[in-house]
C-alpha cells in the first residue's frame, strides 16, 4: 500500500496526511451495492445471497490498482465474522470493514475534508463527472 504524504499548514504544523493523488480510498456499501440487500434483523440470510459480479471485479481491480478499499456495513460488530466469511467465500479484495454505520439512506458526512459521494445505481461503471449542488456550511 501506498505511504501517506506528511502535510503541514502556512504554520509548519502537521495536518493529517495524504495519500498521493493517483490513489483513491474507497469506502463501499455492503447490502444493496455488492449484494442483495438485506436487512439487519435477517443476517443470517447474507451466508446464502450471491455477489454482483461486476461489483466484485470492479473492486478486485482497484485492489490490484493500489486503491484502497473499505466496506462499510450498519451491522453491528456481533455480525464480523459472518461478513469476513461471505467476503472471503466471494473472493473480494478489501484492506477492513467498518462496521456501525448509520442507518436511514439520508447521510450528512461532516469532515474537514472533501467527500466525494458517488450514488449507486445497480452497477458499477466506469467513474464520471457532474456537477451538483452542494450544501455547505458558510461561517
Amino acid at each position: 500500500m501506498n505511504e501517506l504524504n506528511e502535510v503541514t499548514d502556512s504554520h509548519k504544523i502537521l495536518e493529517s496526511p495524504i495519500l498521493s493523488p493517483e490513489i483513491k480510498n474507497y469506502s463501499i456499501d455492503i447490502d444493496g451495492t455488492i449484494c442483495g440487500n438485506i436487512l439487519n434483523e435477517e443476517s443470517w440470510r447474507i451466508k446464502n445471497t450471491n455477489a454482483y459480479s461486476n461489483e466484485l471485479k470492479t473492486i478486485n481491480k482497484w485492489f490490484d490498482s493500489e486503491h484502497i478499499r473499505y466496506f462499510l456495513s450498519n451491522r453491528t460488530e456481533e455480525h464480523r465474522e459472518i461478513i469476513k466469511s461471505w467476503l472471503k467465500n466471494h473472493k473480494f479484495k478489501y484492506h477492513g470493514i467498518i462496521f456501525g454505520k448509520t442507518r436511514g439512506r439520508n447521510y450528512h458526512w461532516i469532515v474537514d475534508y472533501i467527500v466525494r459521494a458517488t450514488k449507486f445505481n445497480g452497477k458499477f461503471t466506469d467513474l464520471i463527472r457532474k456537477n451538483r449542488q452542494l450544501q455547505i456550511f458558510i461561517h
